[in-house]
């Protein structure tokens, strides 16, 4: 891990931090001196990302109403404050719209975007009553903005999480929270990597202005800019990291 102290003193949730981005994020905020609780539904992962940054585990599904709570009131009750929260969690379908079944449907909104607004309401309820500000980012994706073909559940939970990011930092900027978004373009992890480097990824890949997928250190730079104080003065915004590719669409 890096000398650098960025969030030297500051404490943060992670959520979706067994694998890929999660995981990447936590790994950054700790290197940057925070101290990182991470969720993720696979509890086993999750361990072993605990373990590597010195952070501590909250396993837990955000579909389960209650769940977010518990992670927020654990973070405050063992830390005494929670200053920085990521969601990151997030599912995708694949699945055409005239074949996507109801619960396959409910559980990509149910985890990208409700879950989502839990966390960000359990923490700004938490961070009220501590008179204490805070930052919430809230991890979407290009595909909030555009579109592709049977994604409709992810592209609409992604739209939705943008707005849902403006709406919550216009309530929460009195309270001393910011509350912003990351939208990154497709990013390499272990879960997409064998269709990213085939040669439908590799044609992919070429419409892409940089030429290239991202990688989640790719990400690294705008996500410390929304959590640190370099990023003071902004609230409501949303981030594309993306090599372009919003902007070559095809």
């Amino acid at each position: 891990m890096s000398a650098s102290t960025r969030l030297s003193g500051k404490t943060a949730l992670v959520t979706g931090a067994a694998r890929g981005v999660g995981r990447a994020t936590a790994l950054k905020l700790a290197s940057e001196g925070a101290f990182v609780f991470v969720n993720d539904i696979d509890a086993k992962e999750l361990e072993l990302t605990a373990r590597e940054i010195g952070g501590v585990a909250l396993a837990g599904d955000l579909t389960e109403a209650d769940v977010p709570d518990r992670l927020v009131a654990s973070a405050v009750d063992q830390r005494g404050a929670l200053d920085i929260v990521v969601n990151n969690a997030g599912v995708a379908s694949t699945t055409k719209a005239t074949d996507i079944a109801e619960d396959e449907w409910q559980r990509v909104l149910d985890t990208d975007l409700s879950g989502a607004f839990r966390v960000a309401r359990g923490a700004a309820r938490a961070l009220a009553d501590a008179k204490q500000g805070g930052v919430i980012v809230n991890v979407a994706s290009i595909l909030g903005f555009r579109v592709a073909k049977q994604v409709a559940a992810y592209v609409a939970a992604k739209a939705g999480l943008i707005k849902l990011t403006e709406a919550l930092a216009l309530e929460f900027a009195p309270l001393g929270i910011r509350v912003n978004a990351l939208a990154p373009g497709y990013v390499e992890t272990d879960l997409n990597r064998d269709f990213l480097r085939s040669p439908a990824g590799d044609a992919m890949a070429k419409r892409v202005p940089m030429r290239r997928f991202g990688t989640p250190a790719d990400l690294d730079g705008a996500m410390l800019l929304l959590v640190s104080d370099a990023g003071r003065y902004m609230t409501g915004s949303t981030i594309v990291v993306d090599g372009g590719h919003t902007l070559a669409w095809l």
